[in-house]
C-alpha cells in the first residue's frame, strides 16, 4: 500500500492544492496571502503541541479559549499579540476543520461553555492585527481579513476537509479494487 503522504512537502502540496481550489475556484476568493496563511495554519496544527502551544506564566498548557483570553489580557506587546493570533487560529481550526469537536470543547463542565468561538476568533484576529508595526506590518492585513472573513474561512476550511475525505475514500476504493497497485 502506498503511503497517503510521503513527506512534509507532499503534505504542504496537498493542503495548498485543496485550499487553493476551495477558496479560488469554489468560493471565488483569489487572495494568495490569505490562502497561504490558511495552508500554514493547517501545517502548523498537524502537531498537537502547536494547537495547545499557549502556556500561562508558570508554564501550564492552556487548552480553553477562556483561559487563553485571560492570559492575553495579562500580557503586553509581542506575547499578547501572539496569544491573540493563536486564539484566532485555534478557533478557526476547530470551527472550520473539526466543528464536531466543539460540543465537547464547549460542554457545560468546560470553561468554554459560554464562549462563542466565532466571536472570539474574529475579535482575537482583529486585536492581533492592531499590532501593525515592524515586524508585524506584513501579517497585520491578513489577520484583519481573517477577522472580517472569519465565517467564510470557517466554511472554506470545512470544504477543504471534505475534499481530503473524498480523496481518502477514492484512494481506499482504488486500493480495494486493485490491491496489486499499492
Amino acid at each position: 500500500m502506498k503511503p497517503v503522504v510521503a513527506d512534509g512537502d507532499s503534505l504542504r502540496r496537498l493542503f495548498a492544492a485543496t485550499t487553493e481550489h476551495t477558496f479560488e475556484v469554489d468560493l471565488g476568493v483569489a487572495d494568495p496571502p490569505l490562502i497561504e496563511y490558511l495552508v500554514d495554519l493547517l501545517i502548523r496544527f498537524i502537531r498537537v503541541e502547536a494547537i495547545f502551544k499557549v502556556r500561562n506564566t508558570v508554564g501550564r498548557r492552556l487548552e480553553d479559549v477562556a483561559e487563553m483570553m485571560i492570559e492575553a489580557e495579562q500580557r503586553q506587546a509581542n506575547p499578547q499579540r501572539e496569544i491573540y493570533r493563536h486564539i484566532g487560529d485555534f478557533t478557526l481550526f476547530w470551527t472550520g476543520v473539526y466543528p464536531e469537536v466543539l460540543s465537547s470543547m464547549q460542554a457545560p463542565d468546560r470553561r468554554d461553555h459560554l464562549v462563542d468561538y466565532f466571536q472570539q476568533g474574529k475579535r482575537s484576529y482583529y486585536l492581533a492585527s492592531t499590532f501593525d508595526q515592524k515586524p508585524y506590518d506584513q501579517q497585520a492585513p491578513i489577520l484583519r481579513r481573517l477577522s472580517d472573513e472569519f465565517e467564510l474561512c470557517t466554511y472554506g476550511l470545512n470544504r477543504v476537509r471534505s475534499l481530503w475525505q473524498q480523496e481518502a475514500s477514492a484512494r481506499q476504493r482504488s486500493e480495494l479494487s486493485d490491491p496489486d497497485e499499492g
